[in-house]
């Protein structure tokens, strides 16, 4: 009866976490609500400012600030076209040039970006950068964060099951239980999760910085130039948490002519 009840509650807590992506109307189970998930991401944004020096290129830094701009009034044109006009209110919008030589870039729940100025060689142009800052920005947008925190907190429970489960095996079969169940659900669940979630952004990102007014098929030459500068070292793609580079640019050839026709619309 107890396992019945707790199954029960399972599902109620499932179904009542489910949201929808309006941007690609996928379906996602996220337990995180932005009222308890931005404070938090915007505490750690400033805290990292703090530790970490911006760039002293006004020029660079503007040019961030101003394409970040342009795709959030992107954004918002499409939200409001779709009905979801409030859907960005609790969103605090930053974007930041940090000087770092890493080629990276992110953005938090709610909004704050960080551009690392190590990125802008590889990105070149401000397609380039639009290609990359509209990726980023997509990750909050589709509440990506809230969602894997999720998944994080489900792969707990099974484990807990597990755990329950095998509690009159041996310590040995529990070991083997435990681990099997950790490669399985990392392997099998998350890390492909970890890359759906890398490919929505890229098609969202791409859907945006196209209706922002930058040519899409700069994001092509983008990751051309990444998949030229990794030379091929990088994990297996059933081992990563992004799809390879070869995938990415495929998918992205794909989307172009897609998105195109769809930012049209806007």
């Amino acid at each position: 009866m107890l396992k019945r009840i707790s199954a029960f509650l399972v599902v109620i807590v499932l179904l009542s976490a489910c949201k929808t992506v309006p941007f690609t109307g996928r379906k996602q189970v996220n337990f995180m609500p932005n009222s308890q998930l931005f404070p938090m991401a915007f505490e750690q944004y400033e805290g990292f400012l703090k530790e970490h020096p911006l760039s002293n290129n006004k020029t660079d830094a503007n040019r961030i600030k101003t394409i970040g701009t342009r795709i959030v009034d992107a954004t918002q044109r499409y939200l409001n076209a779709n009905r979801h006009k409030d859907y960005l209110k609790d969103y605090k919008w930053e974007f930041n040039l940090v000087h770092d030589p890493q080629k990276n870039a992110w953005c938090m729940p709610g909004g704050k970006v960080v551009v690392y100025d190590g990125i802008l060689d590889v990105c070149q142009t401000d397609a380039g950068i639009a290609t990359v800052m509209g990726h980023e920005i997509a990750h909050a947008l589709a509440n990506h964060g809230g969602e894997r925190m999720s998944q994080g907190m489900l792969q707990q429970l099974g484990q807990v099951g597990v755990n329950v489960a095998t509690r009159n095996e041996s310590e040995k079969n529990r070991m083997l239980w435990m681990t099997a169940y950790g490669l399985g659900s990392q392997v099998g669940v998350m890390l492909p999760f970890s890359r759906k979630q890398e490919s929505e952004a890229d098609e969202i990102g791409l859907l945006l910085m196209t209706m922002a007014g930058y040519d899409p098929n700069e994001a092509l030459k983008f990751w051309e130039r990444m998949e030229k500068m990794s030379g091929g070292q990088a994990p297996p793609e059933i081992l990563s948490t992004h799809p390879a580079n070869k995938t990415r640019i495929e998918n992205i050839r794909r989307l172009i002519p897609i998105v195109k026709k769809k930012a049209a619309k806007y």
